[in-house]
């Protein structure tokens, strides 16, 4: 499944519109992240246990969102894009979603 964030592929006809294909997944800290980010926010630098999480969440967003776009019968995502929500009790979405289409 080709997945790009613009809304014309170059030397690609898209033949079809299939419509919005979305993929989420909610997360939460754990207490073994947050003592880490605790003692990091004293000292400065990248907070690794964060980043890992949020790579992890999205790389789940975008797998949904392509299974969901496959099942429209797609094989492409245009004007691909991601949003994020912080939700209770320190948990938080990642979405992401896009145009199905199939091109040729």
């Amino acid at each position: 499944m080709l997945i790009v964030t613009s809304e014309h592929l170059p030397g690609c006809e898209i033949t079809a519109v299939h419509g919005l294909a979305q993929g989420s997944t909610i997360r939460a800290k754990h207490l073994g992240r947050d003592i880490g980010a605790g003692l990091k926010n004293l000292v400065g630098g990248e907070l690794k246990g964060y980043s890992e999480l949020m790579e992890q969440s999205r790389n789940e967003a975008i797998e949904r969102m392509t299974e969901h776009a496959a099942s429209m019968g797609a094989n492409a995502i245009i004007a691909a894009r991601f949003t994020t929500s912080e939700l209770a009790g320190g948990a938080a979405e990642v979405y992401a979603y896009g145009t199905a289409v199939t091109i040729a």
